[in-house]
């Protein structure tokens, strides 16, 4: 907005002097540009809000992954189970054994559950030990009081692949096998399903 002083010199002329401003169009641009800026703002807020919320089911999935591989890999280990039950069940590759089928890891998605027997996740035992639970702390604040909460993981889906594993021409190498561990799970407040990959490879030697 343009506003003029009126003043008059010592020769008694009247003199019009102009004082800066904004225009009222100018204040409108200028408003209009700050919400789109606000309205920006607060929609990158609300996604930060979104991920902080879902960051713990990402964070169980990521575990349950690196529990079932360290499973297998700590198995092989104690030499607990053989190079040839490293496989998905009903794998007819056994090289060693000769037998007609081996491989003691379930085929396909298997809910979460506790190892069995065995000690080992992902095997046909595990199905008696009962889901797997996430305890969290009760209104104490304080792990291992008698007020806990124990989460059952019923939300989420486990599956171990086991495949061969082939070098440049074709070949197999019999003595590595390939890992992928995949687990689905729904966040509970976007509830889109999601799922967490973790690829590796195992070797028949340590």
């Amino acid at each position: 907005m343009v506003t003029s002083m009126i003043r008059r010199s010592r020769s008694g002329a009247v003199q019009k002097e102009s004082e800066g401003g904004f225009s009222l169009l100018e204040v409108v641009i200028s408003m209009a540009i700050l919400t789109v800026g606000l309205v920006s703002l607060l929609g990158v807020f609300g996604l930060a809000m979104a991920s902080t919320q879902t960051s713990q089911e990402d964070m169980i999935a990521k575990q349950l992954a690196n529990q079932a591989l360290e499973s297998i890999i700590t198995a092989r280990n104690t030499s607990q189970i053989g190079w040839d039950d490293i496989q998905n069940s009903g794998s007819t590759s056994c090289p060693v054994s000769g037998a007609s089928s081996c491989g003691i890891f379930l085929a396909g998605s298997q809910p979460v559950y506790q190892a069995g027997a065995d000690g080992i996740y992902g095997t046909s035992d595990d199905a008696v030990a009962g889901l797997q639970s996430l305890t969290e702390p009760g209104p104490d604040g304080v792990y291992g009081t008698s007020d806990d909460v124990s989460i059952p993981l019923s939300g989420y889906q486990r599956t171990i692949l086991i495949s061969a594993v082939t070098n440049s021409s074709g070949v197999v190498i019999s003595s590595l096998r390939g890992i992928n561990v995949t687990v689905q799970y729904t966040t509970t407040q976007t509830k889109l399903p999601k799922s967490y990959v973790l690829s590796s490879f195992i070797s028949q030697y340590q």
